[in-house]
Formats: structure tokens, C-alpha cells, sequence
């Protein structure tokens, strides 16, 4: 073997990579996981199907689906940078989750209406449902590092 090629092999940055992009991946999956998780029980708990009304086209739904999305993905981003382990990931994970999709529920009574005004497909009750819902994640984000 070439000498420099086993000197580039057996570096500290290479070992380091080697070591350390396994745990990654794997923290990174389990986040994933989660993300998916949290998103299905939210299209569980929805009062209107927003699948279906995507399906549809309509984009009004369209657009609170990807808020909610972004607003569980900002908090276990959060979640994530500040953990050790896939446990630690699993247990922050599941808390944000559980918080942030009991946030997204209250926004969604005390903003009374707006289901059936994102059934009609009115962009605007949309983007007022997206902009909470990301505040609320910006909060709760804050909350985890602090």
C-alpha cells in the first residue's frame, strides 16, 4: 500500500469520521422516526383530514401540513444538537412531541374556524394556523436550551 494513502487512512480525522458517522446516521434516523411519528398522530388528531384535502389539491391545507411539519422539526432539530445519545434523542424526542402537538391542539381550538376555513381552501386562516404553529415551536425550542 501506498504510504501516504495509509497515512490518510490512519489520520485522526478519518478515524474520527469512521467512528463517528455511524452514530450519526443513527441519530439521525431515530429523529426522523420521531418526525414521522409525530406528524401521523397529528393528521390523526386533526379535526379535517388534511391528506385527503392535499390530495385534492388543496393548498391551503397543503400549506398547514408543511407548518406542522416545520413546527415538529424545529424543536427535535433543537432536540438533537443538544443530546449525547439515542436514548437521550428518544426520551427529549417523545417529550417535544408530546408538547408540542398538545400546543398545536390548543392553537387549533382557540383559533375556532379555522378547519372548515382550510376545508374552503382560504390561504389566509392557513397562514395565521402556520405562523402559531411555528411560534409555539420557536418557544418550546427555547425551552429545550434553556
Amino acid at each position: 500500500m501506498d504510504p501516504s494513502l495509509s497515512n490518510v487512512l490512519t489520520s485522526a480525522e478519518v478515524q474520527a469520521f469512521a467512528s463517528g458517522f455511524p452514530v450519526m446516521v443513527m441519530h439521525l434516523v431515530v429523529t426522523l422516526l420521531l418526525l414521522a411519528a409525530g406528524a401521523t398522530v397529528y393528521a390523526l388528531m386533526t379535526p379535517w383530514k388534511e391528506v385527503a384535502l392535499i390530495r385534492d389539491g388543496n393548498p391551503a391545507a397543503a400549506l398547514a401540513f408543511a407548518g406542522v411539519l416545520l413546527g415538529l422539526a424545529i424543536p427535535l432539530a433543537i432536540s438533537l444538537s443538544v443530546s449525547t445519545s439515542v436514548r437521550d434523542i428518544a426520551i427529549w424526542g417523545v417529550a417535544t412531541l408530546v408538547l408540542q402537538l398538545l400546543a398545536f391542539r390548543v392553537v387549533d381550538l382557540l383559533l375556532t374556524g379555522l378547519p372548515q376555513r382550510i376545508k374552503d381552501g382560504q390561504m389566509s386562516a392557513a397562514i395565521v394556523l402556520v405562523g402559531a404553529k411555528l411560534a409555539t415551536a420557536v418557544v418550546l425550542s427555547a425551552a429545550l436550551t434553556g
